[in-house]
């Protein structure tokens, strides 16, 4: 098939070099560069860079309300838009324009999580699973009916770093399998009990409270991992905790129990991977090594 291909971030990009293997990519479109790192200079996309190296054309509108972006990727004459975590919504104008109209690779078992951030949402809300549903596009959020749709389990430890790999892996695979059974799929309405949305994620969530139970920090934790990060103060220092799991153990909350387990309003959660400011992240005995824990953390 001739494709046009929107995306972004890295977990656009197993999907793009599926697709690039399989069919013709008339156009890659992915958000401009933007300023990153020490010296913040304006950095491509993920997708870009991918694209660069296929040998692909790049187009980064800012958005879709000049008329001219419209008409040129009308002229391309594409016969699928598959759009994975682009980051614009999409003008009924460019829906229609693709001859079999656009398909979305959405992290979640729809409708429960639509959104921004329906992989940290399933780890901090403590699912049991989640998935990725292949899904025709419509003028509203992520409420396009299901081409294909698959389930995954989230394990106890897994965090959103962990499960954002899987599943990117995973679409790729749905979506090569959706447009080779394409015209032999029925479309499936998303139903209306059980909608939920995935709001993006904020710093202020960031912070750790640990007067709450500790399944919660345990989520929270493995939730906001890689990115923001969930934190906490050690003595002064901001320090982000990255990888945890239920542990033993009773105490005033924030009490350090022992090692880098930590007392919650109800149990205990025990730190295995964390970083320090300016530092890289290290297993838990490694940071002990350097960093003198007080009897209580905030």
């Amino acid at each position: 098939m001739r494709l046009i291909f929107m995306g972004t971030p890295d977990f656009s990009v197993p999907a793009l070099r599926a697709l690039a293997a399989r069919h013709e990519i008339a156009a890659v479109y992915s958000q401009p560069p933007r300023p990153a790192g020490r010296g913040k200079k304006d950095r491509p996309s993920a997708v870009h860079q991918a694209a660069e190296e296929l040998g692909l054309a790049v187009r980064h509108p800012v958005n879709f309300r000049d008329p001219a972006d419209i008409a040129a990727l009308a002229a391309l004459q594409a016969d699928v838009a598959v759009v994975v975590a682009y980051g614009l919504l999409l003008p009924k104008a460019v829906l229609e324009a693709p001859r079999k109209g656009c398909l979305n690779i959405h992290a979640s078992l729809l409708p429960r999580w639509r959104g921004a951030a329906p992989i940290h949402r399933a780890v901090m809300a403590g699912d049991p699973e989640t998935g990725i549903c292949i899904m025709q596009m419509e003028e509203g959020l992520d409420t396009g009916p299901v081409l294909l749709r698959r389930a995954t389990p989230i394990g106890a430890d897994e965090t959103t770093g962990d499960l954002h790999d899987r599943l990117a892996e995973m679409g790729a695979a749905m979506i090569v399998e959706t447009l080779d059974r394409l015209d032999g799929l029925s479309p499936e309405a998303q139903p209306e009990e059980g909608v939920t949305y995935a709001r993006k994620i904020d710093k202020a969530e960031a912070r750790i409270d640990w007067t709450r139970p500790a399944a919660e920090v345990d989520r929270q934790i493995r939730g906001l991992s890689p990115f923001p990060g969930a934190w906490c103060d050690v003595a002064g220092e901001r320090v982000k905790l990255l990888r945890s799991r239920l542990a033993s153990g009773a105490g005033a909350p924030g009490a350090v129990l022992r090692g880098l387990t930590i007392a919650c309003a109800e149990g205990a959660v025990e730190v295995t991977l964390a970083q320090r400011e300016g530092k890289r992240p290290m297993a838990a005995d490694e940071l002990l090594r350097g960093l003198v824990l007080p009897e209580r953390i905030g």
